[in-house]
């Protein structure tokens, strides 16, 4: 296991002094580290993994220096055309550092949506041709010094990004000290409960990744209802909104909701125009803004400093609220119910979530086959 400030430190002594990515929940004791330690201009939190490649590769524009990317191997995915269109050695050769916690690695026991992805993830960076290293439990600060170098060396005479994927358990627990200081009425799964109780049993629910899928699953089963109304997305962040709006345009007779979250929201904010823009009446898309990346460490987001309503309002959306009681909530649902489509809540509520919080029982085949049972009838 390696100490995580010690590791920071390398990075350090290695000329490493940018950072920006997307949190991970493997990496969760890094981020941490970073966040309480480094400057806010040096260290960026990044809407989806290729824009912090993107940031990565012009801070080495502006400065020489390499750049730490950040991100779970499922952002790999958003970083295919960067590093393949932009820092290949066929097109501009911009080197970044890439360190990738490894979810679903082969052998581990992990959630579904990590399976594929854990099981291509070295294939993938050996197709695209970049070079890494594994980063373990069993690697002490000695071997973990020699793969930086290693991947130092390695940007240096070629130019070429170069990744360290890390394992489960790698890094020594830290703590995050910058916490998000909130004082909402409600949290996340509070919310939650309140719009079950002010929905129909006909509207479908589309749920992101993370915890919001988690506690719509278990509040249904304290409530005694079924499962078949709701999609619950448990990978593929940031497309919750877009499957939703998939829904919403197939069947219209329908009332349609997105439970999203802000840094789901945030990863791919242009879906927002295309939902605008659409007009779909029955669309009602909530979003219960905590300004954190829950799941994965409760690093901040940019959401509590943008304005959300307005956003939506500009994209299209027809009618927009936003709330931050029970009782508020109560109101605005009423008037999401009613109101013509697209319509935006956003609900701001405190982070975490319950110790004891489950995973859903159904694999997402058995959730994915009760909802197409259910939009058939």
């Amino acid at each position: 296991m390696i100490n995580t400030g010690l590791f920071y430190d390398m990075l350090k002594e290695n000329g490493v002094d940018f950072f920006t990515g997307v949190p991970d929940s493997l990496l969760k004791d890094f981020c941490a580290y970073v966040m309480d330690n480094t400057e806010e201009s040096n260290n960026i939190i990044a809407a989806n993994e290729g824009n912090a490649l993107a940031m990565a590769s012009g801070y080495h524009l502006a400065t020489g220096k390499f750049a730490l990317t950040y991100m779970q191997n499922s952002g790999i995915g958003n970083i295919v055309n960067p590093l393949l269109s932009l820092n290949d050695a066929l097109v501009y050769n911009i080197p970044s550092l890439l360190l990738i916690g490894w979810r679903g690695e082969p052998g581990k026991k992990d959630e579904p949506q990590h399976k594929k992805q854990g099981l291509v993830t070295v294939e993938l960076l050996d197709t695209m041709g970049v070079k890494y290293e594994v980063l373990s439990e069993e690697d002490t600060v000695d071997s973990a010094k020699e793969k930086i170098e290693k991947a130092i060396n390695h940007m240096k005479t070629t130019n070429e990004p170069f990744a360290l994927v890390v394992r489960k358990g790698t890094f020594e627990p830290y703590k995050l000290q910058k916490k998000i200081e909130t004082s909402f009425e409600m949290n996340r799964e509070k919310a939650i409960e309140v719009i079950l109780s002010a929905m129909g049993k006909d509207e479908v629910i589309v749920s992101t990744t993370g915890m919001a899928s988690r506690e719509l699953f278990e509040l249904r089963e304290a409530r005694g209802e079924g499962h078949e109304r709701d999609f619950l997305t448990v990978g593929s962040m940031g497309h919750s909104a877009q499957i939703a709006l998939g829904i919403a345009l197939a069947k219209p007779e329908r009332k349609v909701f997105c439970l999203d979250g802000d840094g789901a929201t945030l990863m791919h904010m242009g879906g927002l125009a295309i939902i605008g823009n659409q007009q779909v009446n029955n669309f009602k898309h909530i979003i219960i803004n905590n300004g954190a990346h829950d799941s994965v460490g409760g690093q901040p987001t940019i959401a509590f400093n943008i304005d959300l309503q307005g956003i939506a309002r500009s994209c299209g959306y027809k009618n927009v609220f936003s709330v931050t009681t029970s009782e508020e909530l109560k109101e605005a649902m009423t008037l999401l119910n009613n109101a013509q489509g697209p319509a935006l809540l956003e609900v701001k509520v405190n982070g975490g979530a319950r110790k004891d919080l489950g995973r859903p029982t159904t694999t997402p085949i058995e959730n994915k086959l009760a909802l197409m049972q259910f939009l058939s009838k």
